[in-house]
């Protein structure tokens, strides 16, 4: 009996523990999103970026009205593209790559944990007045999309798209 009270705590020990990193997941703070061993993985719209190969920077302005400054980019197969993200607002807003698809998907979970944690190259979180930035290799042509996945904001019309020509 003391056995299985013992494997319960640990069970839930660890499961608060979890639960309790997801509670800053949209602080202040941000989120780091520098390349690891875990996450420099293959994505449909690309790979994370080398910092020494950048061959473009895109400024992109994140606004309250829920719009980015500019909801239509274009770039070349190839391109690592440094994006350099304001958010002039009062209130915490994010740019996260990927296809309408995985958009809508993590969209979706969003609203249902606003608190989730995540932390992939391809995304940068920017609380209010603060700059962050993102770099991205364009190695694969086709049609992405970009967003703010805050719960509400994507619903709004805060997304974008990205072309990229190939070679």
């Amino acid at each position: 009996m003391k056995l299985k009270s013992n494997i319960a705590l640990a069970l839930a020990t660890v499961f608060f523990a979890g639960a309790s990193s997801l509670a800053y997941a949209h602080g202040e703070a941000g989120h780091a999103n520098k390349p690891t061993a875990l996450n420099m993985e293959q994505q449909e719209w690309g790979i994370a970026g080398d910092p020494k190969k950048v061959t473009m920077t895109i400024t992109e302005d994140m606004l309250d009205t829920m719009r980015f400054s500019k909801d239509k980019l274009q770039v070349k197969q190839g391109d690592t593209v440094k994006f350099v993200l304001k958010n002039s607002g009062k209130i915490m807003h994010e740019f996260v790559i990927g296809t309408k698809k995985t958009l809508d998907e993590h969209a979706a979970l969003m609203v249902k944990f606003p608190g989730m944690q995540h932390e992939q190259p391809y995304m940068a979180h920017v609380p209010p007045g603060k700059t962050g930035e993102l770099i991205w290799n364009f190695n694969k042509p086709g049609n992405f999309d970009f967003a703010c996945l805050i719960a509400g904001h994507y619903q709004a019309g805060m997304i974008g798209t990205i072309t990229v020509t190939a070679k």
